[in-house]
């Protein structure tokens, strides 16, 4: 009689090696990459909101809406076609500066004469030092 010899291998073990270093290495390079700081720093973006209305007289009345975030605004400036950013006023033709706290439904306004058909840029800075756009918009 002759015996039957079954000389086959299963592949499975090789398989399960490979997928643990596979791992292994995929961990250490996350871990690697949060000590040695490769992970980076991101920032959150802030919650403000505002509406823009322009007025007969060419300026804008800007209505705060609320948000998150309103209680860490220190100022807002705005743009008109790209110029210069510049503070936002307490009322239509006076150079007092809109300060902080701003509140829900208040409202400043640009000290720009006209408008029409140009870009309008509102940036808030915050206290935390970070600045952001809070409303761009073409009239």
């Amino acid at each position: 009689m002759k015996a039957i010899r079954n000389e086959e291998e299963a592949v499975s073990p090789v398989i399960g090696v490979i997928l643990m270093v596979a791992i292994v290495v995929i961990l250490a390079a996350v871990i690697a990459a949060f000590v040695f700081g490769m992970a980076g720093s991101t920032q959150t973006t802030k919650n403000v909101a505002t509406t823009v209305t322009m007025l007969d007289n060419g300026t804008g009345a800007i209505t705060i809406q609320g948000g998150a975030d309103l209680g860490q605004v220190k100022w807002i400036m705005y743009s008109v076609a790209g110029s210069d950013f510049r503070n936002v006023t307490d009322t239509p033709a006076v150079n007092a500066n809109a300060t902080a706290p701003f509140e829900v439904g208040e409202t400043v306004y640009t000290e720009t004469t006209s408008v029409d058909g140009l870009r309008l840029v509102l940036r808030a800075s915050f206290d935390d030092g970070s600045d952001q756009v809070i409303f761009d918009r073409q009239f």
